[in-house]
């Protein structure tokens, strides 16, 4: 045994009192993690626009609350997958032509569990 080490002398009632770890609440190891809401808390909304767009139907998503990385890799998979162009722009995305039906079906096996179709 080390000079520096005291060894600990605990009575068995004290050693109860410390409970067992295995009981033990789990910790949270990262803050952030809290911070974020869950994809099911998000209200997201799927419309139709055709006001300052030349007479081109576009579907706009409102709503999804993420940082600006994981809103532009949406769009991306998004457009990819419904073989249509697109944009973030502002807070939103942009999808060209109706394809509301189809987004909505997207989100929802993303997670976006809380997506309404609004206007229609």
């Amino acid at each position: 045994m080390d000079k520096d080490k005291k060894p600990v002398n605990l009575s068995w009632d004290a050693f109860q009192s410390l409970g067992n770890p295995e009981n033990a609440p789990d910790i949270i190891a990262d803050e952030a993690e809290t911070e974020t809401s869950p994809k099911s808390v998000h209200v997201v909304r799927v419309y139709l626009e055709r006001k300052k767009r030349g007479g081109k139907t576009v579907t706009v998503i409102k709503g999804i609350e993420e940082d600006e990385q994981s809103l532009v890799s949406l769009t991306k998979e998004l457009k990819s997958s419904l073989g249509v162009g697109g944009a973030y722009k502002e807070g939103e995305i942009v999808l060209q032509g109706d394809k509301r039906k189809k987004v909505v079906e997207l989100l929802l096996k993303k997670g976006y569990s809380n997506t309404k179709n609004a206007g229609a």
